[in-house]
């Protein structure tokens, strides 16, 4: 059973949140989208581990159904994580992040370590000069046409809702191992996941990278939980040895999921629904 509802934060945002499962039960998974500035898209990963714990998921402040107009800040997305599990009366949660939604839950984890019983990071953070990797893999994947024209709808003042489409089809596409099927997901997310808030965007990447993870490290092995992994897509744009790297730094274990890009469970359910399983067994104890 799905229950969802419209919270009103401490500052007055409204916050949209989804709950799958049975959520009496104790500790939940709460699944952290990506961004940033999209609305949730994890409504595919979170019914693979709803029979082992509920499921919580919400549209980040100004994303899908959870308007909001302001300056966005990192801290304030982790008061709203805390403010959420007090809301679901939640005391310790499992935290499930994906891509921008593992650097929210590392920095959740610096703050609140005492609230997470344990931490999967899904294809992220990436810490080091990963970014010149992954420009130099996503122009690999893409015929100098499409990267002429990705640039020029960039540059656009204003763009038209197709061309909105094309740009965010052609910069995801490249994000699969399999590129027509890429094109086809891509194609897809660049209607659902709207509208693109790019201002939250360029506010809380430019904080990200003003104030990087490379630099919390160390305060961070000591406030991981027990229970703490990482999974990527070997065929990830963004390079699989950044993750290797953050593992040995961390001492954290690393699942490689082969045949798969940013999105593995796109590309190889099965193989994130059995690693996914397994750790949530053991961060809920059953």
């Amino acid at each position: 059973m799905e229950t969802q509802g419209l919270v009103s934060m401490s500052d007055g945002a409204q916050l949209r949140w989804m709950a799958l499962g049975d959520t009496t039960r104790q500790p939940p998974v709460v699944m952290l989208h990506g961004g940033p500035g999209l609305p949730d898209y994890l409504c595919d990963v979170a019914p693979m581990v709803a029979d082992l714990a509920p499921v919580y998921r919400y549209d980040q402040r100004g994303t899908g159904q959870s308007p909001w107009e302001g300056r966005h800040s990192l801290a304030q997305h982790v008061d709203d994580l805390a403010e959420l599990l007090d809301v679901w009366e939640v005391s310790r949660a499992v935290l499930v992040g994906h891509s921008y939604g593992t650097d929210l839950a590392i920095r959740f984890c610096l703050a609140h370590s005492d609230r997470i019983s344990g931490m999967l990071l899904m294809c992220g953070p990436f810490v080091g000069n990963w970014r010149t990797g992954d420009r130099a893999e996503r122009d690999r994947r893409m015929s100098a046409a499409q990267q002429e024209r990705l640039r020029a709808l960039e540059e656009l003042p204003r763009r038209t809702e197709e061309e909105e489409v094309e740009l965010l089809t052609l910069a995801w596409f490249t994000d699969h191992a399999d590129p027509e099927r890429g094109w086809r997901w891509a194609a897809q997310g660049a209607r659902q996941r709207r509208p693109v808030n790019w201002a939250m965007n360029r506010e809380l990447g430019k904080e990200g990278r003003a104030d990087p993870l490379d630099e919390h490290l160390a305060e961070l092995s000591v406030r991981l939980p027990a229970r703490a992994e990482l999974l990527g897509g070997v065929a990830d744009p963004r390079p699989l040895s950044a993750l290797e790297s953050l593992a040995f730094r961390l001492d954290l274990p690393l699942t490689r999921i082969e045949g798969a890009g940013h999105e593995p469970w796109l590309e190889q359910p099965d193989a994130v629904r059995t690693h996914l399983r397994r750790f949530v067994q053991g961060a809920v104890g059953t």
